[in-house]
């Protein structure tokens, strides 16, 4: 058991900083929605095939060529549009630019969602947000069974009594417990999202391969959009069309993303491929077919980022953040000045031994 707590303080103490970071920017992430600030961001939905095929006719006069388009949503009552070679636009539902950007730092929600997800480093930031998961994961384990020593003192705050490093560690103890099975549900999800092969056999899944088109087909005019998009929801009644993916190389197919009734991941998983030149419709994804395993890790996402249960989930969800913030914050700030007052007393006995030893010999120099 003492090998086992000098090894959760010392990581802890490590990594304790980046799992603080990870919680506060999922806490923010949760409510990010409600957080965008722009005009018509809470404008109810008009989801028409013919609608939308006018806006991103309107969005494709303009002189970047589009890579993608998030329609408005439950959430979020804009489209968002993404540029090929960066930068996007918020746009509302009559086709009016409320928002544009040229770099990902200029929309703090953008910002924090890259910061979460890749700390900002791109796919080596994300593999170490998964590592830092895996650590969260032996934290909540280990840290139960250090808890389990001192039950007998349990007392829940939500700040330390004082900022002494032995308060502050009790607090530690008796918050982490009560927020572990939080802790693991947002854990357990986040890192089977980055590391989806952990799960083995149990949650493999053989995700859909879009249909290869054979030489380059250019894109049609953006006004020609409004066949397909009815096209797919009358393959899919009562679906919702989510987003528009235009063919990044040679051979790809335009996709349309929608979302089933049944589906909790806010963009779905349903997919319509499509001739990027007659807009025929190549091929389909329908997660109704996919199975118990499909269905268990389509709602990884939105139970992590809090997209479905409402708002006492999205709290839920707020709680394991905020305590994961503090968890790891204040474990840093103990540890370390713990051993800073270690080391200052040390250098403390040095300098007076020193002293001692130099009054001792003085009365032999003389």
């Amino acid at each position: 058991m003492h090998i086992l707590a000098l090894l959760h303080r010392w990581i802890g103490a490590i990594g304790g900083l980046l799992l603080a970071v990870l919680g506060l920017t999922g806490t923010l992430l949760v409510w990010r929605d409600e957080l965008t600030f722009v005009a018509h961001a809470g404008d109810p939905v008009r989801a028409d095939p013919a609608a939308l095929a006018e806006v991103v006719r309107l969005v494709s006069d303009g002189e970047r060529p589009i890579d993608r388009i998030t329609f408005a949503g439950d959430g979020l009552g804009v489209h968002q549009v993404l540029f090929r070679g960066g930068g996007g636009a918020y746009l509302s539902q009559a086709g009016e630019t409320v928002a544009r950007w040229s770099a990902t730092w200029q929309r703090p929600e953008l910002w924090l969602f890259d910061l979460h997800h890749r700390l900002l480093i791109g796919d080596t930031g994300e593999t170490i947000t998964g590592v830092a998961g895996l650590v969260g994961l032996f934290f909540v384990v280990t840290g139960v069974l250090l808890w389990w020593r001192t039950r007998r003192r349990f007392r829940l705050r939500l700040w330390p009594a004082t900022m002494k490093s032995g308060a502050i560690v009790h607090h530690h103890r008796d918050l982490g417990v009560v927020a572990a099975p939080l802790l693991l549900v947002s854990l357990v999800t986040g890192v089977l999202m980055v590391f989806p092969a952990l799960s083995g056999s149990l949650l493999a899944e053989a995700r859909p391969r879009p249909p290869k088109l054979e030489g380059h087909r250019a894109a049609p005019a953006a006004r020609e959009l409004a066949p397909l998009f009815e096209a797919a929801a009358a393959i899919f009644p009562g679906a919702e069309l989510r987003r528009l993916q235009w063919p990044r190389k040679a051979g790809a197919p335009i996709v349309l993303r929608l979302r089933q009734p049944f589906e909790w991941t806010p963009n779905g998983r349903t997919f319509v491929y499509a001739d990027p030149a007659t807009l025929a419709i190549l091929g389909r994804a329908d997660p109704a077919e996919g199975g118990t395993v499909a269905s268990i890790r389509e709602k990884l996402y939105p139970i992590h980022a809090a997209k479905a249960g409402g708002v006492l989930w999205k709290l839920s969800m707020s709680v394991s953040g905020v305590a994961l913030a503090l968890l790891g914050s204040l474990a840093v700030y103990a540890f370390w000045r713990t051993q800073w007052k270690i080391r200052s007393a040390k250098r403390s006995k040095l300098k007076d031994r020193s002293q001692a030893e130099a009054q001792n010999i003085a009365p032999i120099r003389r």
